[in-house]
């Protein structure tokens, strides 16, 4: 299906208009993409060579930095956005903006300007000593991506919290619990919108996929932040996934206000203060 949108760029040149089709050198697909469109190619990537590249890459819980290489210019780039898939984004936009014409010195501006979007890898900021992310990974795919984003910063335990929706694809369930067992030290399963089900039976669907591996479930999902914020110390991570930048979960017939974000706040000010009167 994808296919499609390049192949049907055609073969006419338009000097006004050029067609162009920017790839990611480092993704096996790119090369049947590039197959089928008639259109220029511009690349970009981290580990193949490319026409847009990102050399000596630091995450940090704070930002990335990165040396972005291009046929137009080479500058040194500290952004906010963090994480090795956002590399991969800019480094996208970047191609599509050089290709457009767009001056680097614009571009590279525009880029160390960049906030994140609400609920994709939003850091939760109380002064607490440890970073606590909240993200909308809701697939095994995008969870195993950011747990391996988050490992690469975490220099003590990874805590994951997540859980999996109801009325929707049961068989996703053992295979997200999985991950989490694999990539995090401290995984905790807990409800998201469990909707019309039962949040304790799509828990047992979790559990059925980590037989006799090590894990916390947590029906209530407020009281499963709680938790990993409460057993987190400095030099952890606590990744909170699956509802982003929702700011309301469904149980049974209603809906309720709630915010992942707005609840890791107010579990990190209870453990400050608890530390404070400790």
């Amino acid at each position: 299906a994808k296919s499609l949108l390049f192949s049907q760029l055609g073969g006419a040149f338009n000097h006004e208009h050029p067609k162009r089709a920017v790839l990611n050198a480092d993704d096996e697909a790119s090369a049947y993409f590039e197959r089928v469109t008639a259109a220029h190619i511009s690349t970009y990537g981290i580990k193949n060579n490319a026409d847009v590249m990102a050399k000596n890459i630091t995450i940090t819980a704070q930002g990335t930095s990165f040396d972005l290489v291009t046929n137009k210019g080479t500058k040194h780039i500290t952004m906010s956005l963090v994480g090795q898939f956002n590399v991969y984004n800019v480094l996208a936009a970047v191609a599509t903006c050089i290709a457009a014409g767009i001056p680097f010195e614009t571009i590279t501006e525009a880029v160390e300007e960049l906030h994140g979007v609400r609920g994709r890898f939003e850091l939760v900021n109380q002064q607490q000593e440890f970073p606590v992310i909240v993200d909308y990974a809701h697939t095994p795919d995008s969870l195993e991506n950011v747990l391996k984003t988050c490992r690469d910063m975490t220099e003590g335990k990874l805590f994951v919290v997540v859980g999996c929706g109801g009325d929707r694809d049961k068989t996703k369930r053992p295979k997200m619990a999985k991950i989490a067992v694999e990539l995090a030290d401290e995984p905790i399963f807990t409800s998201d919108n469990p909707r019309s089900e039962d949040p304790r039976a799509i828990l047992r669907d979790m559990e059925a996929g980590v037989e006799n591996e090590y894990y916390h479930s947590i029906a209530n999902r407020e009281q499963a932040i709680f938790f990993a914020i409460a057993n987190a110390k400095k030099g952890d991570v606590v990744l909170i996934a699956g509802k982003g930048h929702e700011t309301y979960q469904q149980i049974g017939s209603e809906t309720f206000d709630f915010d992942d974000a707005e609840v890791a706040a107010r579990a990190i000010v209870e453990l400050n203060k608890n530390k404070t009167n400790s």
